[in-house]
């Protein structure tokens, strides 16, 4: 690895320090009352220094756009540091439940009706436009070793498969999704089963928020569902929170930009996002990568280049992508993902 790679990297004594400063001072600054111009959350990551990155932990502050210092007011400028930590300001644009880019942007190769159907293909609620699966996933149960109980699932977005919680237990699941040609009855592929409702803004205030993930699961047939994520393969496990740092590369496959790959910039953040029509989501505990999707990727499953699940993406921007924890997925779901904890 180069050294500027390394730095890149946060370890995890540094992670920790700044986890501490994070637990005392970022619900009050990110307090929507007093919120600073184009401050949309906060994260922990690594300090960079004349564009390179020193290795050094930081509070990282999100913001829509950078803003030179002398065009903004004394009470707008980020602190250096926050109790006691330094900080570090990193752009994500607006971030869009989506992906961050409409969904015509990209060739879809994905786009497009499979059986049986993997991880990355078109897919979605039918009153919505098209998402990604994740993968297929089958419950964590006393019965989940019983042939008689066993039931499979399709993972992906609440706002792909349950229509930002507008959808009912039961609904339909098409696939590919409505914007991909796909109907209803010809293309159902599964039922709707859960999902764990968003918080929106309004009519909760962003501060009473704590949205974890953006998940939901649609029932389905053994035989019409494949473990397998198109092109990178078959997961070989997922990875606890504590084991996803700063720095790391990762992967995904989804239905608009196909196979792309992105590096952690942050990690236990805290972001606003939009999800259209005035709603606003805060979202806590949240990885932020580099850009590695649009419009119609959401609900893709993002993995290790060893394929350890890290993450189920759900927003994005054109600068930057938001990501579940797969451990608050699989938890809150009660699913399990790949086969061992690595």
């Amino acid at each position: 690895m180069r050294e500027d790679e390394n730095r890149m990297i946060l370890k995890a004594a540094d992670f920790a320090s700044a986890q501490s400063a994070y637990r005392v001072c970022a619900e009050e600054f990110l307090d929507p009352s007093q919120q600073q111009a184009n401050v949309i959350g906060m994260g922990i990551g690594v300090k960079w220094k004349n564009s390179e990155p020193t290795g050094e932990p930081a509070l990282i502050v999100l913001v829509t756009h950078k803003v030179a210092k002398e065009e903004l007011s004394s009470y707008d400028l980020v602190p250096t540091k926050l109790a006691d930590m330094q900080t570090d300001v990193l752009a994500i644009g607006y971030p869009l439940a989506g992906g961050g880019m409409p969904l015509e942007a990209y060739s879809q190769n994905l786009a497009k009706r499979a059986r049986p159907v993997k991880g990355g293909y078109s897919i979605g609620h039918t009153n919505i436009s098209a998402g990604t699966i994740a993968t297929c996933v089958y419950d964590i149960s006393p019965d989940s070793n019983s042939c008689r109980n066993s039931k499979y699932y399709i993972l992906s977005n609440n706002h792909v498969l349950a229509n930002s919680n507008d959808a009912k237990i039961g609904d339909p699941i098409i696939q590919p999704g409505r914007a991909d040609g796909g109907t209803n009855p010809r293309d159902r592929i599964a039922a709707l089963n859960r999902f764990i409702p968003i918080t929106f803004e309004p009519p909760v205030p962003r501060n009473r928020h704590d949205n974890l993930v953006d998940a939901a699961l649609a029932e389905g047939n053994f035989e019409e569902l494949n473990r397998e994520v198109y092109w990178i393969g078959y997961v070989n496990g997922w990875m606890p929170k504590a084991n996803v740092a700063v720095g790391r590369r990762v992967q995904k496959t989804g239905r608009t930009t196909n196979y792309t790959t992105g590096r952690i910039t942050a990690t236990n953040a805290t972001v606003d996002v939009s999800f259209g029509a005035g709603r606003t989501a805060r979202f806590k505990d949240q990885i932020i990568t580099t850009c590695m999707s649009a419009g119609g990727d959401s609900g893709s499953l993002v993995s290790s280049m060893d394929n350890i699940a890290v993450g189920l993406l759900f927003a994005g921007s054109p600068i930057a992508t938001i990501i579940n924890q797969i451990e608050n997925v699989r938890s809150l779901l009660q699913v399990e993902i790949g086969f061992s904890v690595r």
